[in-house]
């Protein structure tokens, strides 16, 4: 079982990161989500794999023997509710850019970036034209 499980992680994480590095703004965010998924089973695998009983402590008793521990599986719901919100809402995001600036393509958009010679965005100084200070 466990061995499904890491081909699992290994898939995710390889998708989501082959879909992350595309020049594709909704690629780039369905590998994010990919990756949020490959966190969510590697959170899910903290806590025990395969058959136990659950969590509730018999009457009289003090120590659960073979129980499931409930804090992985409460903590990997509450990261895919999250991650829903998340991706949800950079969806909007990239759907609004890809309306206004009219592209999807990532490198279109980085020389969408003003010139360094715009007034409202000045460039950063040149290290080699700086004099050295003191020492």
């Amino acid at each position: 079982m466990i061995w499904v499980l890491a081909l699992a992680v290994w898939v995710s994480v390889t998708a989501g990161v082959y879909l992350t590095l595309s020049r594709d703004l909704v690629r780039i965010v369905l590998g994010l989500a990919v990756l949020g998924s490959a966190a969510n089973l590697v959170l899910f695998a903290a806590g025990r794999l395969g058959p136990a009983q659950p969590a509730v402590v018999p009457l009289g008793e003090t120590l659960l023997a073979d129980a499931a521990n409930p804090l992985p599986q409460a903590l990997v719901l509450t990261a895919i509710v999250i991650g829903f919100a998340l991706v949800c809402f950079a969806l909007v995001l990239v759907l609004r850019l890809i309306r206004d600036a009219g592209t999807d393509d990532a490198l279109a958009l980085r020389y969408a970036e003003p010139v360094p010679s715009d007034a409202v965005k000045p460039p950063l100084p040149d290290p080699a034209s700086e004099p050295e200070s003191p020492k």
